[in-house]
């Protein structure tokens, strides 16, 4: 799914501190081979690639999120999002490229992140699907501004949001949906050892998306929701994602 560079080392290669511990989030700038990515791999092909990053580090690591999830849980901590193409032409059912890619990937789990980034710290390319991504640089992301403590704070997705009820897909404004997202958040922070969050609240919701994913569809939408919540949840959820699928690109928050 990817192919390394032969450096001496990664890190200095893209201006990484040799320290790693405590990065969760980083985005990889990138450049396509094709003017469209298959609609069936944009998400469809994010899960092979995060497997293969991490196996490159860590075949056990990998492994076991594959085949058990994280600790005991069969949850899989690992978000990633993309890939988003600032200033691609619009046309109708195609997903058009342009030069200007990103991906990001992210993990609440030290241990996962710094995995990946150091993986990714002397990677080349991507193969997203059918699509072959040159790597043009990566960066660390700061923290999520103005958040503190523990309060009210508003969440919006990048992608759209997954979330079931007894197998049906949920989209904003759906009976449950709220219900289901706040389960799978209450989750997260129990898996994480942090303090669940409460008064969740949609504010604002996009169109419905329906993408297929190994033969199966996936819908949802783009959520703009409040919460209360440690300010430690905020930037865990921001290297994890909400909703189900995380790990296919589902539910990654700006």
């Amino acid at each position: 799914m990817f192919r390394r560079k032969q450096v001496v080392d990664g890190r200095s290669q893209f201006g990484l501190s040799a320290e790693l511990e405590g990065v969760l989030r980083v985005r990889v700038d990138v450049v396509p081979d094709s003017p469209t990515v298959r609609w069936e791999d944009v998400h469809g092909a994010a899960r092979g690639v995060v497997y293969s990053l991490i196996e490159a580090q860590d075949a056990a690591l990998a492994r076991e999120l594959h085949d058990k999830g994280w600790r005991g849980k069969s949850l899989k901590p690992v978000g990633v999002a993309g890939p988003l193409f600032v200033g691609a032409p619009l046309r109708r059912g195609v997903f058009t490229t342009s030069r200007d890619g990103s991906v990001w990937f992210g993990s609440p789990v030290p241990e996962i992140a710094s995995v990946l980034v150091r993986s990714l710290a002397s990677c080349s390319e991507l193969d997203w699907g059918t699509t072959r991504l040159s790597v043009r640089g990566i960066a660390l992301e700061d923290g999520f501004p103005g958040v503190a403590g523990e309060g009210l704070v508003e969440l919006e997705t990048l992608t759209p949001v997954v979330i079931k009820h007894e197998s049906r897909n949920l989209l904003p404004g759906d009976e449950h949906f709220v219900e289901r997202l706040a389960h799978n958040l209450a989750h997260k922070a129990d898996l994480l050892g942090l303090p669940a969050p409460r008064g969740l609240r949609v504010l604002e919701a996009g169109p419905r998306r329906r993408f297929a994913v190994r033969g199966a569809p996936r819908i949802g939408a783009k959520v703009r929701v409040e919460l209360d919540a440690d300010a430690r949840f905020v930037e865990a959820l921001r290297s994890w994602g909400m909703g189900l699928d995380t790990i296919q690109g589902f539910g990654w928050i700006k």
